[in-house]
C-alpha cells in the first residue's frame, strides 16, 4: 500500500486490490468454510454447491442475488486504469466503488442472517426471504479488504495526508479494526444494558445497571475491591501515557535522526494508534 505522489497513469496497487477483490468475489468460498486451510472444499461440490461456491457463482445459480450489487463497486475501478491520479475522476471513481461495495458488503451482512431478514422493518418492507446465510468467509474478507482499500486510495489521491496512499490505508485500517474489535463489541454492551427480563427496552434498567457496585464500587479503599470501571480507567491513563511516549519517540527518530531504516519504522508507528482502543 506504500503510494506515491507520481502522475503515472500505472498503478501497481490499484490493479493489485482489484485483483484482489475479484479473486474474493469471484474464485475463494464466500461464506465461512470449516477446515479451510486443508482444501478438502476444493473437492467436496466447490465451486457450485452453496456452502463452499463464490459469490459469483452463487449470483449465476440465481441464489444470493444480494450479493449482485458489489458487481457494480467491482466493475467501477477498472475505469480508473490507466488516468493519472491528478485525474479527478480518478478519486471519484475509486471513492464510490470503496464506498458502494463496503457499504453495501456490511448492510448485507448485517441485515441478513440464519434467519433470513435481521430486522422486522425488511420483512414489512419486502416479505419474507425465503432464504438465509451464513457467516461470511475469506471471500468476503478479502473482498471487504480490497473495498476499503480501493476508498483510501480514492481519499489519498485527493491529497489527503499528501497523497500518501501508506498513511492513508493505514489509518483506513486502523479505523475499521477498531470499531469492528473495539466500539462495535461495546455498543453492542450498551444496547443490551437497556434490554429488560421481558425483552422490552427501559432507560431505568440500562442506569440501574450502569451505575452498580461492581462498576463504581470504591471498596478497595477498606482492603475489599474497586469497581472494574476504576480498573479500566487506570489502564487506560497508564496505556494511553505510554504509547503518547512511543509516538513521540517515533516521530523524533523519523525527523530528527540519521536513522537508517526510516521506510521499515514506518510500519510501527501505527503502533500508539491502534494500541490503546484495543487495550
Amino acid at each position: 500500500m506504500r503510494g506515491t505522489t507520481s502522475q503515472n497513469a500505472t498503478h501497481p496497487v490499484l490493479i493489485f486490490w482489484i485483483a484482489a477483490g475479484w479473486i474474493g468475489y469471484s474464485l475463494l468460498p464466500w461464506y465461512g468454510v470449516e477446515e479451510f486451510w486443508r482444501f478438502e472444499w476444493l473437492l467436496d461440490g466447490y465451486p457450485f454447491d452453496q456452502d463452499y461456491a463464490p459469490a459469483l457463482f452463487l449470483i449465476g445459480q440465481g441464489e444470493k442475488l444480494w450479493l449482485a450489487p458489489m458487481l457494480i463497486a467491482l466493475i467501477l475501478p477498472v475505469f480508473a486504469l490507466g488516468r493519472p491520479k491528478s485525474d479527478p475522476l480518478f478519486s471519484r471513481l475509486l471513492i464510490l466503488s470503496g464506498a458502494i461495495g463496503f457499504g453495501w458488503l456490511i448492510a448485507q451482512g448485517f441485515g441478513i442472517g440464519i434467519r433470513g431478514f435481521a430486522f422486522d422493518w425488511l420483512k414489512a418492507l419486502f416479505g419474507e426471504l425465503g432464504d438465509r446465510q451464513f457467516g461470511m468467509g475469506y471471500g468476503a474478507m478479502i473482498c471487504a479488504s480490497a473495498f476499503l482499500f480501493l476508498f483510501t486510495q480514492g481519499i489519498a489521491a485527493r491529497g489527503a495526508v499528501n497523497g500518501d496512499v501508506f498513511v492513508v490505508s493505514a489509518i483506513g485500517g486502523v479505523i475499521v479494526i477498531v470499531t469492528a474489535f473495539v466500539f462495535f463489541p461495546i455498543a453492542k454492551m450498551l444496547f443490551a444494558a437497556f434490554i429488560t427480563e421481558d425483552g422490552a427496552y427501559s432507560i431505568s434498567v440500562f442506569f440501574s445497571k450502569f451505575f452498580d457496585d461492581r462498576l463504581w464500587g470504591l471498596g478497595c479503599l477498606r482492603g475489599a475491591r474497586c469497581g472494574a470501571a476504576w480498573n479500566s480507567l487506570f489502564l487506560a491513563i497508564a496505556v494511553g501515557f505510554i504509547t503518547t511516549v512511543l509516538g513521540l519517540a517515533f516521530a523524533l527518530v523519523v525527523t530528527r535522526s540519521g536513522f537508517r531504516f526510516k521506510r521499515g519504522l514506518r510500519a510501527l508507528t501505527v503502533l500508539p494508534i491502534i494500541t490503546p482502543p484495543f487495550v
